[in-house]
Order: structure tokens, then C-alpha cells, then sequence
């Protein structure tokens, strides 16, 4: 019977919500949450532990947690590593991914996790670990479980794998030698004349060297005089007034709102009827308490004051970030640099939690 560790954040592991996510590092015997579907579900293994870590912990202490990861799985017998799903969410991904590869490096193992396209975690961690293509939401969990069981069988039964796109998994730059059983599709020159008969045709084909499309973003010149120049505050931390105008969604977002700062020392806050963050992704009490904390005008206004910047714009620009897409965030960019230009802006301070 093969041996299985699983990772889960605090969520997930029951421990509690974002109240909870500075939860420590925990090694549990047995299942937690998903861990006892996962462990249903395994052909020949068993989950033998889980590991619990709070999000915000995993991100603000990323060394150390790690380092307490493995610490805890020394002499430990496993086999296979699986961490999540981890849906769209962004922290768990990114933890799931440091999770996947620290553990594989150190104990040589296949680590095991799945994520939502949109995750920052599959660009950062698909060349280190089996990342599945997930859904974007946790109420799919049931179908995404399904999916990384099924992988995570074939793993433990030393299958051959088919590649990524047959087996469902993010790509990760690695190429295998495949020798068919018509050995005139052995050769090179050979595939490439059947693929150029079906373009002919008209007919679909799929080319054997993909080459990734990037969306690059040229960088900025650098600013010549602060001291004359306008700035310009950008946030996905969702500050907003406290009636939220714009009516921008607390996650998934697809709104955005621009709000007047003229003649504001600093953002006065909820209980003022001020000010407040709509943000699903964190705890929201230290950015009720003090927007400024998100949306610097306080300490922006000093700078201006000393002649560090040269003028701060009259608005501030917000949105919320967990769970938003990238084409969304995009949009979203698009939609409010007309107004950056036409303000004459020359750099944006961009904010998020």
C-alpha cells in the first residue's frame, strides 16, 4: 500500500476562515476535509497525513513554513504529495505550488495539485509539479477531486502518462521520446508531410511544438524628478465609500471605481461613515479601521507637502483582486488609463492587501 501526504490551508482543513489564516504549520495523522475524499478515492494508497497551514502564514512566512513542512515529514514513508484543489484563489495556489515543489525537491517525490487557469500559482509552479486544470470556484470541488484522484492513481500505479493535454494537466516544458507503432510516424518528415496535407485541406491538425503566446508588458521609463512629477494610487484592496456606488463585487470582480480625494489630508474610515473595504479576501477590520492602510493618502500628502512628488492625483482608483481574472483585471486597466492620461499622471502607486 503506497503512502500519500496531502496539504490543505486553514479553510479547507477546518481550523476557520480569513480569521484563521495566520494558522501555523500542523502535521495530523489521517484525513481532514478533502483528504478523506482524496482518500476514498485512491487506488492502492492511503493519506497517511495532512498538513494544515494558514494562507496568509504560508505567504508572509513562505521560508519558514516551508522549512517546518519538511522538518515535520522527516522519516516519513510517502510516495506521492497532493495539495488543494486550489480553485482561483490565489494564496492557496501559490502555497500549494511552494508546497509541491519544496517537498518533491527534498524527498523525491511526484507532488500532485490542481488550480484554475486564472491561479498565479500555474504559471509560477507548472514546471515543478503536476498542476490539473481545475474550475474557478469551490463549489466544483466534487469534479476537480474526481479529476486529481484519477491522476494521482495512474502516478501510483507507474502508468505512462500521455502528456498534458491527454491527461489533463498544465504543461510543463518537458518532452518525452514516444516511439509509435507505425514506424513511418517515427520520423520527423513524415509527420510533418501528414500535417501539411491536412492544412491543405482544411482539415485540423495539431503542431508537435507549441509555442506559448506571452503577453508582455514593455517596461516604463524610469520617472527622471519625483519632486515634479503626478502620481496616481491604483488598488485591488477595495476601498471604497462606505455605500460602495459602483457596486464592485467583493470577489470575481468585474467593476471598478474612481473616487475623489481633493482636499483630503487621509481617508477617514467606516465608523466616520467614511470609507471601508468590500474585499473577501482578507480580513477587513484593519482596513475599516484605517483605509489608509490600503490607500496611502496620508502618507502620499506628506510626501507632497515635502516636495518628494510633485502633485498627487484627485482620485484613487480601486477594485478587488481575489478571485478576478486576468482578462478582467485587464479590461479593467484598459478602461482607467484615459483618465490617468488626461489627469497627466507619470506614475501609479498600485496597492493591493
Amino acid at each position: 500500500m503506497k503512502k500519500v501526504i496531502y496539504y490543505v490551508n486553514q479553510f479547507f482543513g477546518g481550523i476557520g476562515g480569513e480569521d484563521t489564516a495566520d494558522f501555523e504549520p500542523e502535521l495530523r495523522e489521517g484525513t481532514v476535509g478533502p483528504s478523506m475524499a482524496a482518500n476514498q478515492a485512491l487506488e492502492g494508497a492511503e493519506v497517511t497525513h495532512t498538513i494544515i497551514c494558514g494562507d496568509n502564514f504560508m505567504g508572509s512566512n513562505t521560508e519558514e513554513a516551508i522549512a517546518r513542512i519538511l522538518e515535520m515529514l522527516e522519516g516519513k514513508e510517502f510516495d506521492l504529495l497532493i495539495a488543494g484543489p486550489a480553485f482561483q484563489a490565489g494564496r492557496y495556489g501559490i502555497a500549494c505550488g511552494n508546497v509541491c515543489k519544496a517537498v518533491s525537491e527534498k524527498f523525491g517525490v511526484p507532488a500532485i495539485t490542481s488550480m484554475n487557469e486564472e491561479n498565479p500559482g500555474v504559471e509560477m509552479f507548472k514546471k515543478d509539479c503536476y498542476i490539473l486544470k481545475g474550475a474557478n470556484a469551490a463549489a466544483k470541488m466534487r469534479k476537480d477531486m474526481k479529476a486529481l484522484t484519477a491522476f494521482a492513481n495512474k502516478v501510483i500505479a507507474g502508468e505512462t502518462l500521455m502528456g498534458a493535454d491527454a491527461e489533463g494537466y498544465f504543461a510543463r516544458g518537458c518532452r518525452h521520446e514516444l516511439f509509435l507503432e507505425n514506424k513511418h510516424e517515427n520520423t520527423a518528415a513524415y509527420r510533418g508531410v501528414q500535417m501539411l496535407i491536412k492544412k491543405i485541406k482544411g482539415e485540423p491538425y495539431q503542431t508537435e511544438l507549441i509555442i506559448p503566446k506571452k503577453d508582455l508588458v514593455p517596461i516604463a521609463d524610469p520617472i527622471e524628478d519625483l519632486s515634479k512629477a503626478t502620481i496616481a494610487i491604483v488598488s485591488s484592496g477595495g476601498i471604497v465609500p462606505v455605500d460602495n456606488p459602483d457596486r464592485i463585487q467583493s470577489a470575481s470582480a468585474t467593476r471598478w471605481g474612481r473616487y475623489d480625494m481633493t482636499g483630503m489630508d487621509r481617508l477617514e474610515n467606516r465608523a466616520a461613515g467614511a470609507f471601508k473595504t468590500i474585499h473577501a479576501g482578507y480580513d477587513p477590520a484593519a482596513a475599516d479601521d484605517d483605509p489608509n492602510r490600503i490607500i496611502p493618502l496620508d502618507a502620499l500628502r506628506q510626501y507632497e507637502r515635502e516636495g518628494k512628488i510633485g502633485h498627487l492625483h484627485e482620485y484613487f482608483y480601486s477594485t478587488v483582486g481575489t478571485g478576478t481574472t486576468e482578462s478582467e483585471a485587464a479590461r479593467m486597466a484598459e478602461e482607467m488609463v484615459p483618465y490617468l492620461q488626461e489627469a497627466g499622471v507619470d506614475g501609479v502607486i498600485f496597492t493591493s492587501t
